[in-house]
């Protein structure tokens, strides 16, 4: 009986530490992931203010025009 036991206890601790192996897997799988999103919502941000700069560049307040020579 005690064989039995101490090979049940040996599955055990392989699948456990099958289980922490692949948790630290996963654990480090998600943090280069939200390094990847931080990333490219940095760039998204800077992407969307240099639009916004290109945007008022481009379609000028008409208010702001000098006046139209004349004739």
């Amino acid at each position: 009986m005690s064989e039995d036991f101490a090979a049940r206890i040996a599955e055990l601790e392989t699948r456990v530490a099958f289980q922490d192996h692949a948790l630290a897997e996963l654990s480090d799988a998600l943090a280069a992931a939200r390094m990847e999103v931080a990333g490219n919502t940095e760039m998204l941000v800077r992407v969307m203010a240099e639009l916004k700069q290109l945007r008022s560049l481009l379609y000028a307040d008409p208010g702001n025009e000098p006046p139209p020579p004349h004739y």
